[in-house]
Parts: C-alpha cells; structure tokens; sequence
C-alpha cells in the first residue's frame, strides 16, 4: 500500500463551493504524487476529495461507520467500515503519515484538535499536520486568545493557502 495521507474537512459543502473545489484539487495532487488518500468516505469535502484522487488514478480508503443511513460516495477504492466514531477516529489518524484539514464544522475542529494534541501529549509520533485555507488562521489565533496554547504547541500546525502548498508541505515534511 502507497503512503495514506488522512484528509479532513466538512460533510456539508457543496460541488459548486470553493471547499468541494479545492477538495477535489487536493486529491488529484495527492494522488499525482502516489499517495493514498484517507478520508470519512461520506460526502462534502470527503467525497471531493475521494473524486479527485480516482479521476487522477489514485487510491482512496473511507474510514465509514457500521451503522450509518448514508452510503459511503462512489470514489472509494475501498470502505472500512467502523463500529464506532471514536474507533473510525482513531483509524482515520494513526494509520496515516500526514493530515491535511479544510474547512469544515465541528467534527474536522474535534479531528484536528485530537491529532494536535496527541503530538502534544507524545501519543503520535510527529508528521504533518497541514491546515488548507483561509479559515484556519483565525480559528488557531481564537484558540490562542482563550486558551492556554503555547507558541511551542504551534510547531506542530503548518498552514497553506492552496492545494498545491499543502501537498508541498507533505513532501518536504515527511521523512524521504
């Protein structure tokens, strides 16, 4: 199996959004670059990203739950299904190299908060944890106000304004 790169990001959006665009733009470099793309596997920015990295020939893994209404989107390559959120999380960040995160609702925030703070805490060995989008820097700069994050903590979150940025973060990032 190729290097599986978890990406993160809102069930919510749209085609016709600029995070299902750049989702999509984000799995055809993923995947340009022969990584295998994890995600949820259901809609929004996972399916965009799932649809991008098969329309460029790649692999996409959907991390999906036992018990869900929702099929899992058509671009999987393959679906492992989850008993639970806190298992289906759990796969979704230790079996991969690096995380790429877009905009999205409170469970990408809960997705990136737990991968951040495993590094903090030395569960998770350091790899990229790459933050795509102009939403991100406010959302980090509000945690800085209010809670007590470190400028040490922040060592471990790089930011990129484009698709093409984070997937260069992965590779200057991740150990050849």
């Amino acid at each position: 199996m190729k290097t599986l790169i978890t990406v993160f990001g809102g069930s919510r959006c749209s085609p016709d959004s600029a995070e299902y665009r750049d989702a999509v733009k984000l799995g055809r470099l993923l995947a340009g670059q022969g990584f295998t793309v994890v995600c949820g596997g259901y809609g929004g920015v996972m399916e965009a990203v799932s649809r991008g990295a098969r329309a460029a020939g790649g692999e996409v893994l959907g991390i999906t739950l036992t018990q869900r209404a929702a099929a899992p989107n058509e671009h999987l390559t393959r679906a492992h299904p989850a008993p639970d959120l806190y298992e289906r999380l759990r796969r979704l960040i230790h079996q991969s190299v690096g995380y790429i995160a877009l905009r999205g609702g409170m469970g990408t925030v809960a997705e990136v908060a737990v991968v951040w703070n495993e590094f903090l805490l030395n569960a998770l060995s350091p790899r990229p944890l790459v933050l795509l989008g102009d939403c991100w820097p406010p959302v980090i700069a509000a945690l800085r106000q209010h809670l007590p994050v470190e400028e040490r903590d922040m060592k471990w979150i790089q930011f990129a304004a484009t698709s093409e940025e984070a997937v260069r973060c992965m590779e200057e990032l991740l150990p050849s």
